[in-house]
């Protein structure tokens, strides 16, 4: 037991220096992967400030169902009933003719022009059935619903109110989410690769120019994870640092867009959410980076020592 634990340090130390030796060669792969972890950090910022975001939103906006006057507000509640039961519907609530002209009242109580033609006219607003969709994504599965020929007979001109302009705007604001998450994951694949790439190759030139000293190793009987084990090692802590400098590169920018920016968002992109989730999350955050930043470099050494060193595995 104790030869094994000191071997594993012996390993641990050699990968170390080995690391310190190799500064210059490890500095192009540093600097990549510090590049794909930051990417990989703001992305997830990113997402959970954006579905944040779309959430606040789809909390704003419903489907309203307009319904015609002969609807008999029995016939309302049980429509009510068949939406709820949809797997895209949050809530529904319904409101009968009078409900849904105080409504109107209070939503236009700075317009008293508008307030006075509803009320004046013997209450020209509809009976209204206001649905909340869990997911924008599929708000047309609600639509789709009410397009049904004896669920459409009972509804107003114009109804339900997820069309035209409004379901144009909604659609937009999905898309272009959807349209950056995309983006955001290619993007880390992409550096991912290269990153893992350049770690490969800066290993591949550490086993050349070690090769001598590799093959007396061999040919003492020393065994693979002996020998694959030290270039693991700095391969590791190239994850390492890589992970500590691209958390210090995003919190420098949250610091820095506090004290320059006064606007609180930019965009879909609020900047103090995220600047509150990245401090919220910090821990796992880091945690999450070290091991992203570990198994990139550990995966590559491994790869790279098995190509070019030709062991086999014992």
């Amino acid at each position: 037991m104790r030869r094994k634990i000191r071997t594993f340090w012996r390993i641990v130390h050699t990968g170390i220096v080995n690391f310190i030796r190799n500064a210059t060669l490890a500095i192009a792969a540093m600097a990549v992967m510090v590049i794909t972890l930051t990417i990989v950090l703001f992305s997830l910022i990113t997402n959970a400030t954006f579905a944040n975001t779309i959430q606040q939103i789809t909390d704003k906006i419903d489907v309203s169902v307009f319904l015609q006057d002969s609807v008999t507000e029995a016939q309302g509640k049980a429509l009510t009933s068949e939406l709820q039961k949809l797997p895209n519907v949050k809530s529904v609530s319904y409101l009968s003719k009078q409900q849904a002209l105080n409504s109107y009242i209070q939503q236009n109580a700075n317009n008293p022009d508008l307030v006075a033609a509803a009320t004046e006219s013997g209450n020209p607003i509809p009976a209204t059935i206001r649905v909340k969709p869990k997911d924008l994504n599929k708000i047309q599965d609600i639509k789709d619903f009410l397009s049904r020929k004896d669920i459409a007979a009972m509804q107003t001109t114009g109804s339900p109110s997820y069309s035209g302009d409004r379901k144009k705007a909604i659609d937009n604001i999905t898309h272009a989410t959807n349209i950056l998450r995309e983006i955001g994951v290619v993007a880390i694949i992409i550096f991912a690769l290269v990153s893992a790439l350049i770690i490969f190759n800066t290993i591949q030139m550490a086993i050349f120019n070690r090769r001598d000293e590799l093959t007396i190793m061999r040919l003492l009987g020393a065994s693979t994870w002996y020998i694959r084990g030290p270039f693991v090692v700095e391969s590791a802590v190239y994850g390492f640092l890589s992970a500590i400098i691209s958390v210090l590169i995003v919190n420098s920018a949250f610091v820095a867009s506090s004290q320059a920016l006064q606007a609180s968002s930019l965009g879909l992109l609020d900047i103090n959410f995220a600047s509150q989730y990245f401090g919220q999350h910090f821990w796992l955050l880091l945690g999450f980076q070290l091991l992203i930043g570990i198994v990139i470099g550990s995966l590559s050494a491994v790869i790279a020592t098995r190509r070019y060193l030709k062991f086999k595995t014992k």
